[in-house]
């Protein structure tokens, strides 16, 4: 086991991505932040607590989205449903997906399928804690990313969060 990240510099890469998309998205009203169930909704909710410490809550619009129906790989077995939390519409809207670890693209293919349902946004964006270059099946790339790492396929990015795991950061195995 190696360790990426320690928690305090998780704690700057959150920081440093947030103010990267308050730099970069200065009308909030057109902009909403969705993190991708499961493991991005903690990725998600720190970025949108440092985005709120900078300006005043209400301006943002976050939601979660669980993308499990639009996974290709769904017949492999059941999965475990978590839920969608958009009460809003993103028509016309800038959509920023957060996620924790970038691997082959699918799962940001599934969130963005899903994200239809929703609206048709006027562009989407990715946020990303950590990307695993040249590990892609799908041709994405995130738009902010935290740290870029070299892995072969059969490493293992691991994300710990205090609430889930009792400890915070970011190993591979």
């Amino acid at each position: 086991m190696k360790t990426i990240l320690t928690e305090k510099e998780l704690a700057i890469t959150i920081q440093r991505l947030s103010h990267q998309l308050l730099e970069n998205h200065l009308a909030y009203d057109d902009l909403a932040i969705i993190g991708i169930q499961p493991r991005g909704i903690f990725f998600s909710n720190r970025i949108v607590q440092q985005i709120n410490q900078q300006i005043a809550p209400e301006k943002i619009t976050y939601g979660k989205l669980d993308i499990t129906f639009y996974r290709d790989d769904v017949r492999q077995g059941l999965h475990t449903l978590n839920q969608t939390d958009i009460p809003f519409s993103i028509e016309k809207k800038t959509v920023i997906l957060v996620d924790d670890v970038l691997y082959t693209g699918r799962t940001v293919r599934a969130a963005m399928d899903a994200l239809l349902a929703f609206g048709r946004p006027a562009k989407v964006e990715l946020c990303i804690l950590i990307d695993r270059r040249f590990s892609r099946e799908v041709p994405i790339q995130a738009d902010y990313a935290g740290r870029s790492i070299d892995t072969i396929i059969t490493q293992k990015v691991k994300v710990l969060w205090k609430e889930r795991d009792g400890k915070e950061e970011v190993v591979l195995l």
